[in-house]
């Protein structure tokens, strides 16, 4: 039986079903490994009573952020520099000192903690990725082996006292308990420290059809009304919000203790007000959904099929979970993708899940001229389109799929 995770109601509805799908980051090393491969239904659900969408099945997560994790924050520099710009208007706005104490959970390679250090502020970071956090490490960054838990939280407080701010982008939508993460930020939390959350809104994925966004490592997609209920239960309160391009469209939500002298800006009824209108919290939006998922895939095999008929060579970039959700539920393959091209040499030599699609360095580019390249991490185009025609000498028709197909 499913139970929302946080109002523990058993009445959904169905949002999508994305069928059968591996881990959307658990690249292949060889093809030995397919017979192997873990594959688990990928279906999202809408709380009737909270409007909290979640996934109807949990994966383990220690299968999925483990030492063979291979996300990486740092070879993006679009995300490098959001986390320098970040770090110095925080800095600035909450008067953060050398005396002040930053905790980020979920901390992966520190490209966020190392602008804090490099102010001589006391940093801390989490992690359950080993991998990671050896690169964090080597920035100097006092990292712990771990998911965030209200045990951890306890164990960091003796040892490295409370937090002024506690950092957590894009880790919100990945904890598969959610009262024992809260309970952990309210008991690491000074009594006037803030938290900031970074998230994927849901309204812009509804909006945008970013149906690739949902993959077994999110386990729930997020929007205001469900949040302040689940904060509400642990004396937090969100103070402001502001709304950032990052991931297609996500949001910064500032949350406090209940006590504190943080007062509630207008921004926060502003962004309810907006997801009201939009109908975040009317289940028959969520019932078009999947109509309008469903023409992607058709057009998008559509130009699959006659690009085949006229023999074009197509190759992708990026090797993104988002990128494998889209494949895996479009039945994209090998004989309709060569191979995908990829910065971070963790992932090179592999071959994509589900669909086993070969990973290459960008410089496989030059070896090849192909008609098309499909951008996965389309978040990530301007960038990916700069750096792509830096490097060959020849003309070339790129593809991003969403929020429709788009050639260009």
């Amino acid at each position: 039986m499913v139970r929302c995770r946080i109002c523990n109601n058993e009445d959904f509805i169905e949002l999508i079903d994305l069928g059968i799908s591996p881990l959307a980051n658990s690249l292949l090393k060889n093809k030995k490994e397919i017979k192997k491969e873990y594959l688990l239904p990928l279906k999202a659900l809408v709380c009737r009573k909270c409007y909290l969408v979640q996934l109807s099945k949990k994966a383990n997560p220690k299968k999925i952020f483990n030492k063979n994790y291979l996300y990486y924050s740092g070879y993006s520099n679009t995300w490098k520099k959001h986390c320098k710009k970040y770090s110095k208007k925080i800095i600035k706005r909450f008067s953060l000192t050398n005396l002040s104490h930053v905790l980020e959970v979920g901390s992966n390679d520190g490209s966020m903690l190392e602008n804090f250090s490099s102010e001589n502020i006391k940093v801390s970071g989490v992690d359950p990725s080993v991998s990671c956090n050896e690169i964090s490490r080597k920035k100097n960054i006092y990292t712990i082996d771990s998911f965030f838990s209200k045990t951890v939280a306890k164990k960091i407080v003796k040892t490295r006292g409370k937090a002024d701010l506690i950092i957590a982008n894009n880790v919100l939508a990945h904890v598969p308990d959610l009262h024992d993460f809260i309970w952990g930020f309210e008991t690491m939390l000074n009594c006037n420290g803030i938290i900031t959350f970074e998230f994927p809104h849901l309204y812009s994925l509804i909006k945008k059809n970013q149906f690739d966004t949902i993959y077994h490592e999110h386990y729930s997609y997020l929007s205001i009304k469900p949040l302040q209920k689940l904060f509400k239960m642990y004396d937090l309160k969100i103070f402001d919000i502001e709304k950032i391009s990052t991931h297609g469209g996500s949001l910064r939500v500032f949350v406090c203790k209940n006590n504190s002298s943080h007062s509630i800006r207008t921004s926060v009824c502003n962004v309810i007000k907006e997801e009201k209108v939009f109908g975040l919290y009317n289940l028959r939006t969520y019932k078009e959904f999947s109509k309008k998922i469903e023409k992607i895939k058709a057009d998008t095999l559509k130009f699959f099929n006659n690009a085949s008929k006229k023999n074009k060579k197509i190759v992708a970039y990026g090797a993104p979970a988002k990128g494998n959700t889209f494949l895996n539920f479009c039945n994209i393959k090998a004989k309709n993708i060569i191979f995908t091209v990829d910065k971070n040499k963790m992932k090179q030599k592999k071959l994509l899940p589900g669909t086993h699609i070969p990973v290459y360095g960008p410089e496989k580019l030059l070896q090849i001229k192909p008609d098309y390249i499909f951008i996965l991490p389309w978040n990530l185009k301007n960038e990916i389109y700069e750096e792509v025609n830096s490097i060959i000498d020849y003309k070339v028709k790129f593809i991003i799929a969403i929020p429709k197909l788009n050639i260009f």
